[in-house]
């Protein structure tokens, strides 16, 4: 077995299709005419953006907006006039090729994405790559080859990047597995848009496979098995048919009621990164958005977006959401996330450094430019406006300040703003939690972000592979949090959800409940599954399940004692 990075839920028992690893022989000549030798290379750019555009047009036909978006910053990198010029200027010096030239340019701009803090910065060094071998492919006088598949198969390589993925029959693709990658790669996020199970970053799976190998994929567990025994195909088809039966299992719920047997209801809502995402929120039944992310206006560009672009996008989402509610996040970049536009500095530990409301406040012409655009939709359906990362009152009085200023010039200006716009936190710092109680006198709602609520209680930095495995939202330490949060949020007279993963857990569903949460925010995907667990709990047995799991002293009795009970729930439902 080879264990690899959970990137798309699922399993695939099939034959594999290793693709080859592309090899171009960039030799460095000298040329004689530079300016024939820069027309090539433009020739070449053209071709591979006409190439591109019919890319986007395709993904967008076939209502993949993830993967239009995609091929759009390849676009915005075959346009970028840095990197034209870095080529230009290095035939015109050198006189040299011009695959030279633009294998020496992107490697420059690779090495420095490399070094970045940031895993999405390191991961789009892939867009760059992708966007030279396309150049390099007509610069060789061809083009991208199409991969003959005559069969159901599962896609091996060292990596897959869109315009590979572009050109698959997908079809016959079973699952995707790649040596390099993760959760936040293309081919995570294009597998999970097309409900194909992949593993990434599993090291030298190309070396060890052949075309025609039989492989297991689990998506879930991020484990692949090649050519496995007959006893672990019996397990794993035995688990492909209980998963195609939960699907079909949990679709029956979509117009059912979020209840519990005690006739209590729980809020289902849907964190959404992207618009792409509102429709499937909308189809699983989501109550609203209790998250919408809005770093993917900032990302994946060289300017920042403008008041006019962040409005529409904004007015989207309520016009979609026609009346339900919609909690909408300020810019949470810093930490794992960069913004290129800004040119932040690099820190020593940025997930203690200058992220989410700490960066707006710095940055006060980001975060009114935002406001401004919020605000402005805010007419346009049920707008509540989240802050991240706030650690102090102070911090939250002086984003509110700011807000209620550019709401009056608004007014002043004449533009139509909503009556009242509730204003509420993210709590995912110890300190805030430690003070709800203050803050519920002055904020209108809180979520409990438990992803970064966890990495600040256990000081466990999620994203090093050396101590991930102490990170775990089962440790008592933060259920104690999360109960001490609910109850000084309902004492105070305030709404309290919860965004983070563990919302989306159905493990900790009847936990949950049984500490008082009745609002519950999570990927659309997950909101089926909870509502199954919902409907399932018992008050009293919530209860005495919360009472019981709290006097645990560790965090591996914790996840028995949950993985126990939903076992239960799920027998009991089954029957």
């Amino acid at each position: 077995m080879y264990k690899g990075v959970p990137a798309s839920p699922g399993i695939a028992l099939g034959p594999a299709l290793v693709l080859p690893k592309k090899q171009f022989q960039l030799e460095k000549k000298i040329i004689q005419d530079v300016t024939a030798e820069k027309d090539r290379f433009h020739q070449a750019l053209t071709a591979a953006k006409t190439r591109i555009e019919g890319l986007i047009a395709l993904a967008q036909e076939q209502e993949q907006t993830e993967t239009a978006k995609i091929f759009e910053a390849h676009r915005m990198v075959l346009e970028d006039p840095e990197l034209i010029t870095g080529v230009e200027q290095q035939i015109d010096q050198e006189k040299v090729n011009a695959e030279f030239a633009l294998e020496t340019t992107v490697n420059f701009y690779i090495n420095l994405l490399s070094q970045a803090n940031s895993a999405y910065m390191r991961e789009r060094v892939a867009d760059l790559k992708d966007v030279a071998n396309q150049v390099l492919q007509f610069l060789a006088g061809g083009g991208p080859q199409i991969p003959e598949i005559k069969e159901d198969c599962i896609i091996v390589a060292a990596e897959l990047t869109p315009s590979d993925t572009a050109l698959l029959p997908l079809d016959k693709v079973q699952g995707f597995i790649t040596e390099v990658g993760g959760p936040t790669s293309h081919t995570a996020i294009i597998a999970r848009s097309l409900e194909l199970p992949a593993v990434v970053g599993v090291k030298k799976i190309t070396a060890s496979v052949q075309s025609g190998d039989h492989l297991i994929i689990d998506g879930e567990q991020g484990a692949v098995f090649v050519n496995p025994d007959s006893d672990t195909i019996a397990v794993y088809r035995q688990k492909q048919e209980v998963l195609h039966r939960q699907k079909k299992e949990l679709a029956s719920l979509k117009t059912l009621a979020a209840q519990t047997k005690s006739g209590k209801t729980i809020k289902l809502l849907a964190n959404v990164g992207e618009p792409w995402e509102l429709p499937k929120a909308l189809e699983y039944g989501a109550d609203g958005i209790g998250l919408f992310r809005t770093e993917y206006l900032f990302l994946n560009r060289d300017t920042l977006p403008t008041e006019e672009e962040q409005f529409q996008a904004y007015k989207e989402v309520l016009v979609q959401m026609e009346g339900k509610p919609v909690v909408i996040r300020t810019l949470d970049i810093g930490g794992d996330k960069n913004l290129p536009s800004l040119n932040l500095e690099t820190e020593m530990n940025p997930f203690l450094g200058l992220r989410g409301i700490r960066l707006c406040l710095k940055n006060k012409t980001v975060f009114t430019t935002q406001l401004r655009a919020l605000y402005r939709a805010s007419v346009h359906g049920q707008l509540k406006i989240m802050f991240p990362m706030i650690s102090s009152l102070e911090e939250y009085r002086a984003a509110v300040k700011c807000a209620e200023e550019v709401r009056a010039q608004l007014i002043e200006e004449g533009h139509p703003v909503s009556g009242h716009v509730p204003i509420g936190i993210m709590v995912e710092v110890p300190s805030t939690a430690i003070m709800t109680d203050l803050f519920a006198k002055e904020v209108d709602f809180v979520s409990i972000g438990t992803n970064d609520l966890t990495q600040y209680t256990l000081a466990v930095d999620r994203m090093n592979e050396q101590i991930s495995h102490l990170y775990t939202p089962f440790h008592p330490a933060v259920l104690r949090l999360i109960k001490m949060v609910i109850a000084q949020a309902r004492d105070g007279g305030i709404e309290v959800s919860m965004c983070g993963e563990m919302a989306g857990d159905p493990r900790f569903t009847s936990l949950l409940i049984g500490l008082g949460l009745e609002s519950f925010s999570m990927s659309p995907s997950a909101l089926l599954a909870v509502k199954k667990q919902v409907r399932a709990a018992k008050s009293t047995t919530a209860k005495a399940l919360a009472q019981k799991v709290l006097a645990l002293p560790t965090a591996e009795e914790i996840r028995a004692a949950l993985e126990n009970a939903e076992e239960r729930s799920d027998s009991a439902c089954e029957s």
